[in-house]
């Protein structure tokens, strides 16, 4: 390994390998340090990848159960969890195999340690057997990432108590699940077992689950779940966990929810944390805010000169997608492009059944900031798509400025609405008007069709949603 690198990445997940593709590729000689043997980091490991992997046979398993109302009857299926945790760690194999040929085809070099600061040009690089080798660099990247907060309450030693890293290992079906905390990694795990056999409970002590979206949009996921788990409690709280032989004790504080229960595993899925700490940035000039967040400017640079920083460890939100943008965002900057991270239209997806998706200005969000705008929701029952899905129970809301028509913010809920939701996307980031999404054509019969009809709805009336004028 060469001892000086233009570029150090630390950090391979979805902020810092492309980083270190997109440095290469503007011809720096770059270094790409991850603790890992392999790249990826919690996305594709430990993460997004293989939940989305498990919520895809959840989903096979209710559109069986499904299609006995249209006279289509298949067999209770059979789980086969070595078959399944394969098919899981298949595709975390071939998507991981796929970054190390990039990897070399760029000719990043990869070093397989764990990098901290000792001080603001000199990276010390820890081996996997000890030894420490010193690498000096022009500039540095922390994408380091975040891990899954354990509250010290819950942190009982007992290997029954999961976080979503253990819950997606998929050791055994639980009989009784609980899961604490109804956020979006909660309800995802929560559908893959509930779809597997497990008793779910999930406990969330705000008053409502997915907080950060409309409620609107919320509903008609709510309604589906509540049907495939055994109880959502909201203002609840879990005061305590106790292992026993019989399981794992919890108990609960909330209105009409028995204090005492006992469960097979519980998972733990109340937030996730940056891994700031012990990376050596107290040698450095970095600032880190009270959340334990890097702080950095709109091109990713810290208050150190030397050094940026991308991706989870650099603020909310914490998504693999805002961290790939950043590393696009990051390297130009630092090559001399005219680039900002100036995006407004950060997509957000729960792959939950149905799913639920959204970008731009929320109506909560609007309502707050007294905005004068238009809410129009086009109900999925309208969509001969829809019905042919036999997945009537979706909406699309388009937020819309009154003065200027233009597209603030787009909701989706339903089959495929993170698919869909980048059509939105690209109506935010671009400033379109209703007009602009109501006269562009959509092929038919398609759910896309929603979008436009939700815009026709602003004009005028929407072909198949008769409002009357008021």
């Amino acid at each position: 390994m060469s001892q000086h690198a233009e570029i150090v990445v630390i950090g391979a997940g979805p902020g810092g390998y492309p980083a270190a593709f997109a440095a290469a590729d503007h011809g720096k000689k770059v270094v790409l340090v991850n603790e890992e043997a392999n790249p990826g980091g919690v996305c594709l490991q430990r993460g997004c990848i293989p939940s989305k992997a498990l919520l895809h046979v959840a989903k096979l398993i209710h559109e069986a159960a499904d299609a006995a109302e249209h006279g289509l009857v298949f067999g209770k299926p059979k789980i086969e969890l070595d078959k399944l945790r394969a098919f899981k760690n298949g595709v975390i194999g071939q998507l991981t195999g796929g970054i190390n040929s990039l990897v070399k085809a760029r000719g990043v070099t990869m070093v397989n340690a764990r990098g901290t600061f000792a001080n603001s040009d000199t990276l010390n690089l820890t081996k996997a057997d000890g030894s420490v080798e010193q690498l000096t660099f022009d500039k540095a990247i922390v994408a380091t990432g975040s891990q899954p907060a354990m509250p010290p309450i819950f942190a009982i030693g007992d290997s029954r108590v999961m976080d979503s890293t253990g819950a997606l290992a998929l050791e055994d079906i639980p009989k009784k699940l609980l899961v604490i905390g109804g956020g979006y990694i909660g309800l995802e795990m929560s559908c893959v077992y509930a779809a597997l056999g497990s008793e779910v409970t999930v406990v969330e002590a705000l008053p409502v689950i997915l907080a950060a979206a409309d409620r609107d949009l919320v509903r008609p996921l709510q309604k589906r779940l509540e049907g495939q788990f055994k109880a959502i409690h909201v203002n609840t709280k879990v005061l305590s966990l106790t292992a026993t032989k019989a399981g794992i004790v919890a108990e609960l504080q909330g209105e009409g929810v028995e204090p005492k229960q006992t469960f097979d595993r519980v998972l733990v899925s109340v937030g996730r944390r940056p891994n700031s700490k012990n990376l050596g940035l107290e040698n450095t000039k970095v600032q880190i805010d009270e959340k334990g967040f890097i702080k950095i400017d709109r091109c990713c640079r810290t208050s150190d000169p030397n050094i940026l920083a991308i991706g989870d460890v650099a603020g909310e939100p914490m998504l693999a997608h805002k961290a790939t943008r950043e590393a696009k965002v990051c390297i130009e900057a630092l090559v001399g492009e005219p680039s900002e991270f100036d995006n407004i239209a950060i997509p957000a997806v729960v792959f939950t059944d149905p799913e639920l998706a959204w970008c731009g200005l929320t109506e909560a969000e609007a309502k707050a900031q007294e905005r004068d705008v238009k809410v129009i929701r086009f109900p999925w029952a309208a969509s001969g798509r829809a019905q042919s899905l036999a997945r009537t129970e979706g909406l699309t809301k388009l937020i819309i400025d009154n003065k200027t028509e233009r597209i603030l913010g787009v909701g989706i809920v339903g089959a495929g609405a993170g698919e869909l939701i980048s059509e939105g996307v690209l109506a935010v980031e671009t400033a379109a008007v209703a007009r602009d999404l109501a006269d562009s054509i959509h092929p038919h019969p398609t759910l896309s069709e929603t979008l436009m009809e939700a815009a026709e709805a602003f004009i005028g009336q929407a072909t198949h949603m008769y409002r009357p004028n008021r």
